[in-house]
């Protein structure tokens, strides 16, 4: 069971982020709504350090990040505003994270493949052509 925790934790998180995110009153400010979540984000990873500190001080653990933790925060900036956005110009919930979820997977195929040596089995390729067929009929306007 522990080996699947951190996949149900994502799980979990990911259907609250689309739902929360498609509760925020559409006057809000979207930069001060992120802003909010982002402040209450610090507060609880700050807060859930001494867990995964390894004996390390917070100045030392933060000498020991590079140039990925920021850039992924730039990413995790323009992921937010993307899907915040979407859902203002009235993308289903039911559908804008199959969308985006699905793209993204076919985009990671040919960068896994080529960047990371990722392998694909026959079944995962029958996989992906499942994908990319479920992407177009999810997008087909009949």
């Amino acid at each position: 069971m522990l080996f699947y925790w951190p996949i149900v934790l994502t799980v979990v998180s990911n259907v609250c982020y689309h739902i929360f995110l498609k509760l925020t009153p559409a006057n809000a400010n979207p930069l001060l709504s992120l802003s909010a979540a982002y402040a209450t984000a610090m507060v609880a990873t700050l807060a859930m350090y001494p867990f995964y500190a390894n004996g390390n001080g917070i100045r030392q653990g933060f000498g020991e990040l590079n140039w990925t933790s920021y850039a992924l925060g730039l990413a995790i900036v323009g992921l937010e505003v993307g899907f915040l956005l979407a859902y203002r110009l009235g993308w289903q919930i039911s559908l804008v994270g199959m969308i985006s979820n699905s793209a993204v997977a076919l985009l990671l195929i040919p960068i896994g493949l080529f960047f990371f040596q990722d392998s694909l089995t026959p079944t995962n390729m029958l996989g992906v052509v499942f994908c990319f067929i479920g992407l177009l009929l999810v997008n087909w306007k009949a």
